[in-house]
C-alpha cells in the first residue's frame, strides 16, 4: 500500500529563494520493485506482465495539495517537526492492482437475480381504474345512513285543578293524612290510646293548639256516644270537621264601583309582588282594566321590579322614585284610574315586620289617604301569607288584621311545605276567608281557594272534583 504523508493546508507563502529540486534516483532493479512513469506502471514480476494495468493508483491517491518546490534529499521543514521522508518512497503489494479472475463474476449475477425473482409482481392497472376507484370511495364516504324518525312525543294531558292542588299538597298529605292512617290501619276499636295518638299528629301538622283541641273534642264526644265504632268512621268525622272551619262564606263587593282599590300587605318574602302580578294577569284576562299602584318605595329595585311585572301582564302602572311616600304614590294612582275608567287598583305594599309599630302605623296612613280621596277604598285588604312559616302566619296575621282589618287571605308556597295546617288554624282562630293558594310558581298557579277540593286532596281523595 503507499503511504503519503500529507503537509498542512495552507500555509503562509515563503518567498525565500528555493533551490533547485535535485533528481530522483533510480529505483533499484528486483522481483518487488518496479518503475513509476509518467505514461503509467511498468512493472514485471516473476514473469507476470502488468502492461494491462491501467494508471489507476496514481489516481486513487491524488489529493488537492498547493504545488510547491520539494527538496529530495533536505528534510521537509513543518511546524510539527515531522521528519522528511523522501518523495520516491513508495511501498505497495502487486496483488492489490491485479485484476479479479473472470471466473468470480458469475456468482455476483446470481443474488441479482434472486433478488430480481423476489420482487413482488404488480398488475399493471388501467389510466381510469385508479380515478374510478377514487370516485368510489368518496361516494362511499359521503353516503350517510338515513336516521331513524323520532317517535312523536304524546300530547300532555292537562292536569285538572284537583291534580295540580293534589300534587301541591303532597307533603302536607304525607304528614297528616298518611300518619293518620298509620295510626289508624288495624285498630279495631278506638280508645284512649288511640285518641292521645290523634291529637299529637293533629298538633304536629301545624293545626295549631286551639283547632286541635276543637277537633279532639267532637271525637271524644262522639266515641264517648259509641258514635265511632271503626276507623274509617273516625277519618270520616275528622275530614267533614275541617271541611266545615275552612268553609268561610267570602265577603261580596260593588262590582260597579271604579276603580275597584285592593291592597296588597303582607311581611318581607312572603311573595307580595308576585302575587300581585298573578292577580294582574287574571283581571287582564278576564277583560278588566288594570293599574297598579308602586307603593313599595323603601325595598330597593322594587318598583323596578313591578314595572316589568306590568309590562309582561299587561297592565298600566303609577309610580315614583324610591324613598318618596307610599301615600302619596296611593294618592296620584286613584287620580290617574278614575281619569282613565281603570276597572282594578292594586296597591302596592312595603313589606315590614309584624312587630314594628311605626311600619304598621304607615299602613294605616295609606288606608286612610285612599279612603280620603275615594270613599270606601280600599275596598280590599289582602294579606299575603307564606305557609312554610307555620305557626308564626297566625301572629302576623293578627296584628295586620288588628291594623288595617284584614278582608281575606292569599296563603302561597304550599307547593313547597308540609306546614299547609296552619291554613285551617287561621280560618278557625281569626274567621278570615282564605281567597287564593300559591300551589306553584308559575303564572297560573295563584288558584282560588275551594274548600271541598282543599280537603278531598288533603286526604287523598278524588271524588269527582275537577
Amino acid at each position: 500500500m503507499f503511504r503519503w504523508f500529507k503537509r498542512d493546508k495552507k500555509k503562509p507563502e515563503d518567498k525565500t529563494p528555493q533551490e533547485p529540486i535535485k533528481e530522483t534516483p533510480p529505483v533499484p532493479d528486483g522481483p518487488e520493485a518496479g518503475s513509476l512513469t509518467a505514461d503509467g506502471l511498468n512493472l514485471t514480476v516473476d514473469g507476470i506482465s502488468l502492461d494491462e494495468i491501467e494508471p489507476v493508483a496514481l489516481e486513487t491517491f491524488a489529493f488537492d495539495a498547493p504545488a510547491v518546490d520539494v527538496d529530495v534529499e533536505a528534510p521537509l521543514a513543518s511546524d510539527r517537526r515531522e521528519p522528511a521522508v523522501p518523495q520516491h518512497t513508495a511501498e505497495f503489494q502487486v496483488a492489490d492492482y491485479l485484476p479479479e479472475p473472470k471466473a468470480d463474476a458469475a456468482p455476483s449475477a446470481e443474488p441479482e437475480a434472486e433478488a430480481e425473482e423476489e420482487e413482488p409482481e404488480f398488475e399493471e392497472e388501467e389510466p381510469g381504474d385508479e380515478e374510478a376507484g377514487d370516485e368510489a370511495f368518496e361516494a362511499e364516504e359521503m353516503v350517510e345512513p338515513e336516521p331513524e324518525p323520532e317517535p312523536e312525543p304524546e300530547p300532555q294531558k292537562k292536569k285538572s285543578l284537583f291534580e295540580r292542588l293534589k300534587e301541591g299538597l303532597a307533603k302536607t298529605r304525607a304528614v297528616l293524612n298518611t300518619r293518620v292512617d298509620h295510626l289508624l290501619r288495624g285498630v279495631r276499636q278506638i280508645d284512649e290510646g288511640v285518641l292521645e295518638e290523634l291529637e299529637e299528629i293533629l298538633i304536629t301538622s301545624d293545626l295549631g293548639v286551639a283547632t286541635t283541641t276543637r277537633l279532639m273534642k267532637i271525637i271524644s264526644e262522639k266515641v264517648s256516644r259509641h258514635e265511632l265504632s271503626s276507623a274509617d268512621k273516625l277519618k270520616e268525622v275528622l275530614r267533614e270537621e275541617i271541611r266545615r272551619i275552612v268553609s268561610l262564606p267570602r265577603v261580596r263587593f260593588d262590582e260597579n264601583v271604579k276603580p275597584h282599590v285592593i291592597m296588597v300587605v303582607g311581611v318581607n318574602g312572603v311573595g307580595k309582588t308576585t302575587t300581585i302580578a298573578k292577580l294582574a294577569r287574571r283581571f287582564v284576562e278576564d277583560g278588566k282594566k288594570v293599574m297598579v299602584a308602586a307603593g313599595d318605595t323603601f325595598r330597593a329595585a322594587a318598583v323596578e321590579q313591578l314595572t316589568i311585572w306590568s309590562e309582561r301582564v299587561g297592565a298600566e302602572i303609577v309610580k315614583q322614585k324610591t324613598g318618596s311616600d307610599p301615600a302619596a304614590v296611593v294618592f296620584d294612582a286613584i287620580g290617574a284610574a278614575r281619569a282613565r275608567d281603570t276597572d282594578i287598583m292594586l296597591v302596592d305594599t312595603a313589606g315590614r315586620l309584624h312587630t314594628k309599630v311605626n311600619l304598621m302605623e304607615e299602613l294605616k296612613k295609606i288606608r286612610r289617604v285612599a279612603d280620603r280621596e275615594m270613599p270606601g277604598a280600599p275596598h280590599e285588604v289582602l294579606l299575603v301569607l307564606d305557609a312554610t312559616t307555620g305557626q308564626n302566619a297566625v301572629s302576623q296575621a293578627k296584628l295586620f288584621h288588628e291594623a288595617v282589618s284584614i278582608t281575606h287571605l292569599a296563603m302561597t308556597k304550599l307547593d313547597g311545605t308540609a306546614k299547609g295546617g296552619i291554613l285551617v288554624a287561621i280560618c278557625h282562630e281569626l274567621g278570615l276567608p282564605i281567597r287564593y293558594i300559591g300551589i306553584g310558581e308559575r303564572m297560573d298557579d295563584l288558584r282560588d281557594f275551594e274548600p271541598d277540593a282543599f280537603v278531598e286532596a288533603l286526604f287523598g281523595q278524588d271524588n269527582g272534583i275537577g
